[in-house]
């Protein structure tokens, strides 16, 4: 599945990374980031979107 989402709160590449290191560990394919929107493509019945929101949380970043 591809799903773009938008996330708060990235101020620099640092911030990708942490998020990108975080959801790749969970299973995500592959992250895509483009300023606060991150294009995210992942396997639904591996890792579903509320698990991906409670990482991103995690991490300190809100998520739409």
């Amino acid at each position: 599945m591809k799903k773009t989402i938008i996330i708060h709160g990235i101020h620099c590449r640092s911030c990708e990374e942490l998020i990108k290191d975080a959801l790749l560990k969970a299973g995500i394919n592959k992250i895509d980031f483009k300023g606060n929107k991150a294009t995210l493509f992942f396997d639904e019945k591996k890792t579903g979107f509320s698990r991906i929101k409670r990482i991103i949380k995690k991490e300190g970043y809100d998520v739409k």
